[in-house]
């Protein structure tokens, strides 16, 4: 059985007191609380191994070794090759880099599709790239009642015209999880490329970018109780094949061509932990035994969280549907937890959400109001010119205590 309360003593943060009183994190959805092995092993690069790369002697060769590790947590991780791996700053900045060489390829009559159910950083390096290059920007519309992506419509606007398909693994607003796979075999059938924003996905559920079928895959590592570093999946063939903006001695071969500059490489050893300490929980609560592969021990490991949080989600949306004026915006049913991310968007009548916020952080509750850059999904659904949403958003380390506690202060707001 899932233990939360052990899990929970190996967060710092989670013991840590404001004002004399713990917190409750549900500001996840923007950042996850880093696993006391993050720390260590960040502490331990700049303590023992805190060097550049390639030189002759020990710290240098450490931190190559570092790098190195790095990349094959993150192929673990995705389904995917250590070559296939780039490490950056962001989801944001990756994109960007990735969206400045495909654009090369884009001119008057070629398409890229976006949709309205993502992230900013999953619409503009596309929408300017194709404006750069005098191509069409089109966009996929989004059900307003349930939040989910209107895939008669993302069909619609795949065409021969379409060069790229971006689109969201889960949204960071109404925690919907679309169905990708399914996307991305239309998108090949045009022999469009594809981009997936996994940002939001990555800290719920496994990744297998090989099954998906995607071209490109991003995420984010302090979503999933990592450093901020940002990770890119490319498929080998995409990475040799496209020019990449680099300095010239920068190697010519993936992933060193991609990587530009001198790595976080204090980061680098973060996200290692930080995926191993996932996997290690495939080991304590799952059904591998510790000499199972990485991805093995990774797959298990979604599997318990999975049925945790989907056990929490319920928990939350029940109780928040108990509270007069609330509205949810997203699937409530249960019948849908499967089709979903612990990630509530949600307003209540007579109140506005940074009003709800500020009550919450009263008590110690922190979460965000906003449109949390997901300004095109605020638009449609008319709460942009409002103060679009309060967001709760859960992790494994949370509770049913603390989202007991929660509902009642929203209920007395």
């Amino acid at each position: 059985m899932f233990d939360v309360e052990e899990v929970r003593r190996q967060f710092p943060a989670l013991r840590e007191q404001f004002d004399g009183r713990p917190a409750v994190f549900f500001d996840n959805p923007g950042g996850t609380q880093a696993h006391g092995s993050v720390i260590e092993a960040m502490v331990d690069y700049l303590t023992r191994r805190n060097s550049n790369t390639h030189g002759q002697f020990e710290t240098s060769r450490r931190t190559d070794a570092v790098i190195e590790g790095a990349h094959g947590a993150v192929a673990d991780l995705l389904g995917c090759e250590a070559d296939e791996v780039v490490f950056g700053n962001n989801m944001t900045s990756l994109a960007f880099h990735v969206s400045r060489s495909l654009s090369g390829e884009l001119g008057p009559g070629d398409e890229v599709l976006v949709t309205r159910l993502d992230h900013d950083a999953n619409v503009m390096p596309w929408a300017l790239a194709a404006e750069e290059r005098g191509a069409r920007v089109r966009w996929a519309d989004v059900d307003v009642e349930s939040g989910t992506l209107d895939m008669e419509d993302v069909r619609r606007q795949i065409t021969a015209e379409t060069k790229l398909v971006a689109v969201g693994y889960a949204s960071n607003a109404t925690g919907t999880v679309n169905d990708v796979g399914t996307i991305m075999g239309w998108a090949g059938e045009a022999g469009a490329l594809t981009f997936v924003d996994a940002v939001q996905y990555a800290p719920h559920g496994l990744i297998d970018v090989k099954a998906l079928g995607c071209d490109f895959l991003a995420c984010s590592s302090y979503k999933f109780f990592g450093p901020h570093s940002g990770q890119l999946y490319g498929k080998r063939e995409q990475l040799e094949r496209l020019e990449a903006y680099r300095v010239r001695p920068a190697g010519d071969r993936p992933p060193d061509k991609w990587e530009t500059g001198t790595q976080n490489h204090e980061g680098l050893a973060g996200v290692t932990a930080a995926i191993d300490y996932l996997a290690g929980l495939g080991v304590e609560y799952g059904t591998v035994g510790p000499a199972e592969s990485r991805r093995r021990k990774l797959e298990a490991a979604w599997q318990v969280i999975g049925a945790y949080e989907r056990m929490l989600t319920e928990r939350l949306i029940e109780g928040l549907l108990s509270v007069p004026g609330i509205r949810i915006y997203g699937l409530t049913e249960r019948a849908d937890m499967g089709r979903r991310v612990a990630t509530v968007a949600l307003r209540k009548r007579g109140t506005t959400p940074a009003q709800l916020a500020r009550a919450l952080a009263e008590e110690n509750i922190f979460a965000w109001d906003g449109n949390f850059y997901a300004l095109s999904v605020s638009e449609r659904m008319g709460v942009e010119g409002s103060g679009g949403w309060l967001r709760l958003g859960l992790a494994h380390y949370n509770t049913v205590d603390e989202i007991e506690r929660c509902v009642r202060v929203l209920d007395g707001a």
